[in-house]
């Protein structure tokens, strides 16, 4: 990653820097989005900017989300980086404030877009899947009202580093977190889905996992696929009966998962094989995004 976009500007990246006082950098107050282009166009883009207004409103952060304008500063930065299609985060943070909690708005926001090269995944990983490895490290719970996806990452790093000890980790694993009562939340990066006697089962938002833009569309495809739905609070032991599993977020679409890992024990799922479902729900959201693939 060479150029970096730094508030609407192009920089090499070690120019794109940000005071010490960013309330980002002092106390986490900030949020970010994370998604792809397709065919170098940001696939959701109107979705991605109206959840971070909705939690820069939360914050007080001062935002206006100008998809259009948006657009033309990642292709800028692409280009620079020499890029057709990219994975993309962009980030809003406070900007520079008092040492000290303050009480009011933010005045003077900075807006970061870090891209680089789409990760190369393998086609087998959307036949055969991945591992899903239960976690001891607790999901904790929202700041606010509902979980934003803001620079506080400590718990998910935490959880990364405790996947890192189990011999999943080595195929791939992504690690599943609990709630503190004990109900499934959602993965290290990822929301969680699974399927029971033809009927789509996902955690609840007020369990207090992200409310993901991939999660949102996944919803709707199964509407208008007629699959009956529920959201709710679920138990290790029910997706552990589940005929089918998968995961979804932004940048690898929809992974069935095929393995699950209770500490170095695993039980196979829906034959090890992608489930009929999750590939009917994959094939659509493919459709949506123009992907070949």
């Amino acid at each position: 990653m060479k150029y970096i976009g730094f508030n609407n500007r192009v920089a090499d990246a070690q120019d794109a820097v940000i005071s010490a006082l960013d309330h980002g950098v002092l106390y986490g107050m900030g949020l970010f989005e994370t998604f792809r282009t397709y065919g170098g166009e940001p696939f959701l883009l109107q979705r991605h900017l109206g959840r971070l207004a909705d939690g820069c409103r939360q914050l007080g952060i001062p935002f206006e989300g100008d998809a259009a304008g948006l657009r033309d500063w990642i292709h800028r930065v692409m280009g620079k980086n020499e890029l057709k299609d990219a994975y993309i985060r962009y980030t809003v943070t406070a900007g520079e404030d008092i040492l000290g909690l303050p009480a009011g708005d933010y005045g003077q926001p900075n807006h970061l877009l870090y891209i680089k090269e789409l990760p190369r995944l393998p086609a087998s990983l959307y036949q055969e899947g991945k591992g899903l490895q239960l976690l001891n490290l607790r999901r904790n719970t929202p700041e606010g009202p509902v979980r934003l996806k803001s620079l506080h990452y400590m718990n998910n790093i935490l959880a990364k580093r405790e996947l890192a000890g189990y011999a999943s980790s080595a195929s791939g694993a992504e690690g599943l977190m609990l709630t503190a009562g004990g109900e499934i939340a959602e993965g290290i990066v990822s929301n969680v889905f699974f399927i029971i006697r033809n009927v789509l089962y996902t955690p609840d938002i007020a369990t207090g996992i992200l409310p993901g833009i991939t999660r949102e569309m996944v919803l709707e495809l199964a509407r208008t696929a007629g699959l009956h739905i529920e959201e709710g609070f679920y138990r290790w032991e029910q997706l552990a009966s589940a005929d089918e599993i998968f995961l979804t977020n932004s940048v690898q679409e929809i992974v069935p998962v095929t393995m699950l890992w209770y500490g170095n024990e695993r039980l196979s799922v829906s034959g090890g094989q992608c489930g009929r479902i999750t590939a009917r729900l994959l094939e659509s959201y493919r459709e949506r995004t123009g992907s070949p693939e």
